[in-house]
């Protein structure tokens, strides 16, 4: 899981590097439409993330799964086609936000197209979600990388042309992102094809069952919106760090993408938990569900030691990859322990979060987002503006070390109403 994930980022990369050396009023249409596309598609796939725990349960018995798997692809296509509508709006909301009119005038079929790329991902999701479930993440890792080496491959040769073929420049990145999203899930749709749990099974949607997908999404939603809760707020961050200066927001972003290249680790292994807390969920054994969230909790907290660690140790070489301004290099640098706690933490309350979704029952990480990060929302210009970064990022370590208190409760609270626990149960 973790692999694919970094595979998905190296790509998004590539886009970047790639359309930033073709022009940058391609590079500023591409970062413009990205800036919906990214929290649509992380709030899709944070919706369908909702299916796994009802995979999970039904992980032996096909006639019991089947109709899952096709509430799953509903509300795929409920979701992604929000996520489409919103990321094809992006010329009225670019205008609307008075964004220049060069920029605008890039924009093209570009926003179909990552449009069309939503709703495909969503179907994806559907899929990958369901392996997660099952237990399967090895065929959702080589769905990954297949759609991101397509990705690696295609955006080269359509934005700048290969030998006597002319590029198509940002319409070209759109085209290898949407090829890359229908390979992805083409794959991991034959692979969910294959499991022998279904094997010979008709997967297509068939007749939506409405209570059913209510039930999916009434786990997934609020996961949902969480995603977009935590993005609204990172998003805050970055404002308030901008109004220091460009060297400040330089060293805030630099750091928001280390924390997330770390904090990965945690989700991957967050969701990787869930099948293994499900035959416990179903012989209602508190210890043992409670049992695998530890140890989620602990290799979790193990691989972002360690992650973090070897950032430690590379920190000159890793963010020259990042800035060649040494102002921001030096800032960074002071900011790294900071980063590092704040990275911990956020694995931490990440992998509760997941137990929750384990046992359906994620209303209460909105909640505790919502009032952790909607503080820190309140809080962060005017602590920044009087104590900087430091300021702000022990800010955003406070809230991420009061989720892992709310959550863990949360969860400890929840999971005690499966069932009598056992002896020996905390």
């Amino acid at each position: 899981m973790y692999l694919t994930m970094l595979a998905s980022t190296a790509g998004a990369l590539v886009d970047t590097a790639v359309l930033g050396r073709h022009a940058t009023a391609t590079l500023a249409a591409f970062a413009l439409t990205m800036a919906v596309y990214t929290p649509a598609t992380a709030t899709v796939a944070g919706a369908l993330r909702g299916v796994m725990p009802f995979t999970a349960a039904h992980d032996d018995d096909p006639d019991a799964l089947l109709p899952v798997v096709r509430d799953g692809l509903w509300l795929a296509i409920a979701t992604g086609l929000l996520g489409a509508l919103a990321v094809a709006g992006v010329p009225l909301i670019g205008l609307a936000y008075g964004v220049p009119h060069r920029t605008l005038s890039e924009l093209g079929v570009f926003p179909h197209l990552m449009a069309a790329s939503v709703l495909v991902a969503a179907m994806g999701n559907a899929a990958t979600s369901t392996l997660v479930g099952l237990g399967r993440s090895r065929l959702v890792m080589r769905a990954g990388m297949s759609g991101t080496a397509a990705a690696v491959v295609l955006s080269p040769a359509l934005v700048n042309g290969v030998g006597p073929l002319d590029g198509l420049g940002l319409p070209g990145a759109g085209i290898a992102m949407l090829t890359a999203a229908a390979i992805s899930a083409a794959m991991a749709h034959t692979g969910l094809r294959r499991c022998a749990v279904l094997a010979g099974r008709p997967l297509g949607p068939g007749t939506p069952r409405v209570r059913a997908v209510v039930a999916l999404a009434g786990v997934g939603l609020p996961l949902a919106a969480t995603v977009l809760i935590k993005f609204a707020v990172l998003g805050v961050l970055a404002v308030a760090a901008a109004r220091i200066d460009p060297v400040h927001a330089a060293a805030h972003s630099i750091s928001v993408s280390l924390t997330g290249l770390v904090f990965t680790a945690a989700v991957a292994v967050g969701q990787a938990t869930i099948p293994l807390v499900a035959p416990h969920l179903k012989a209602k054994d508190v210890r043992g569900v409670r049992a695998a969230v530890r140890a989620g909790a602990v290799t979790a907290l193990g691989a972002v030691l360690l992650i973090g660690g070897v950032l430690a140790v590379l920190r000159v070489p890793v963010l020259s990859l990042f800035t060649h301004d040494a102002a921001a290099r030096d800032q960074i640098l002071a900011l790294l322990p900071l980063v590092l706690l704040v990275v911990v933490t956020d694995a931490l309350q990440a992998v509760f979060g997941f137990g929750l979704v384990a046992i359906r029952d994620t209303v209460p990480s909105l909640l505790a987002f919502a009032v952790c990060y909607g503080l820190l929302a309140l809080a962060a210009v005017p602590l920044t503006a009087r104590g900087g970064l430091t300021a702000l990022w022990l800010a955003l370590l406070g809230a991420n070390t009061l989720l892992v208190v709310g959550q863990a409760t949360f969860f400890h609270r929840r999971s005690g109403r499966l069932g009598v626990p056992g002896p020996g149960t905390d």
